[in-house]
């Protein structure tokens, strides 16, 4: 057994600790899931109209395009006004700043389903759906350091810190523009949806689906968290090819995200879009030989 063998089964593996507890998130967590609780009493279109808006505005726009496919892999580039306003956006979601995910999800593709992995389901459901984030780094990592090239960048740094604002400017907004219940429906339902559709692609597109691509962890692409997460639920495909802007390969694989990349493109607010060149064939189903064309 190498070295390098020997210390990856030496890492323990995630678990629960009362020590390791963020309490602040867990606050914020569930308060936002308690206000969801008034949105029956709430209710109005206009409501409703807003929290779809800003759904997609922090949802596609600011977690998805921005967070992931571009300050994360670098599938395309832009100018610094949209890197910045993608950034604010993000921090809408109240996921973190842009730093600290970039840090989390780079360690989840660097030790993805390993003892490693932040939040892989193969530590329980649960955990890879939504307790790690409450948790800090079992092993006492900072995510930050996998993020270093967003913290030559002072805007990235002011922002990644004060993350939560842009969320409290948000709410004080609505509440004066429609009151109490746009504030649930926009802060909150909003938030809570946005948290299960990114928790999803952790721990159901890692538990069902299928695979277009034989890799070395759990990805598998999953239709229906594709829908609600803007296309991130072809996991399978993005851990294949981790830096393609373009999630969903085959052609009924509904990819939001891509469609509004290439918008952006044609309007030339984004530059060097980065999609490889592949063939598909098959759907890999398991076995040592991936399908044909790769």
């Amino acid at each position: 057994m190498t070295d390098k063998t020997t210390k990856a089964a030496e890492v323990p593996a995630p678990r629960f600790a009362m020590d390791r507890m963020l309490w602040d998130h867990l606050i914020a967590i569930g308060t936002l899931h308690i206000l969801c609780l008034f949105a029956p009493f709430t209710f109005s279109w206009g409501a409703l109209a807003v929290a779809a808006f800003l759904y997609w505005v922090s949802g596609c726009l600011g977690v998805t395009l921005g967070y992931h496919r571009l300050f994360t892999h670098q599938s395309f580039e832009t100018s610094k006004f949209i890197r910045y306003s993608l950034a604010i956006f993000g921090t809408l979601a109240y996921q973190g700043g842009p730093i600290k995910w970039v840090g989390q999800h780079r360690t989840h593709h660097r030790d993805s389903d390993k003892n490693g992995d932040p939040h892989s389901p193969k530590h329980g459901f649960f955990w890879g759906h939504m307790l790690w984030c409450m948790m800090d780094d079992h092993l006492g990592r900072d995510p930050r350091a996998l993020a270093k090239d967003l913290q030559k960048d002072k805007f990235m740094v002011l922002i990644d810190r004060w993350f939560w604002v842009p969320q409290v400017v948000l709410a004080i907004a609505l509440y004066f523009i429609g009151g109490f219940g746009w504030v649930v429906w926009g802060v909150a339902v909003r938030t809570v949806l946005e948290y299960h559709s990114t928790w999803f692609v952790n721990s159901a597109s890692h538990t069902w689906g299928y695979k277009n691509f034989k890799t070395k962890d759990d990805s598998r692409n999953n239709w229906w968290v594709a829908l609600i997460s803007w296309g991130e639920g072809w996991h399978n495909n993005h851990h294949a090819h981790q830096r393609s802007a373009r999630h969903g390969m085959r052609w009924y694989e509904f990819d939001v995200t891509w469609y509004t990349i290439q918008a952006m493109e044609a309007l030339g607010l984004v530059r060097k879009v980065y999609v490889p060149d592949v063939e598909l064939g098959e759907r890999y189903t398991g076995g040592d030989v991936p399908p044909s064309g790769h």
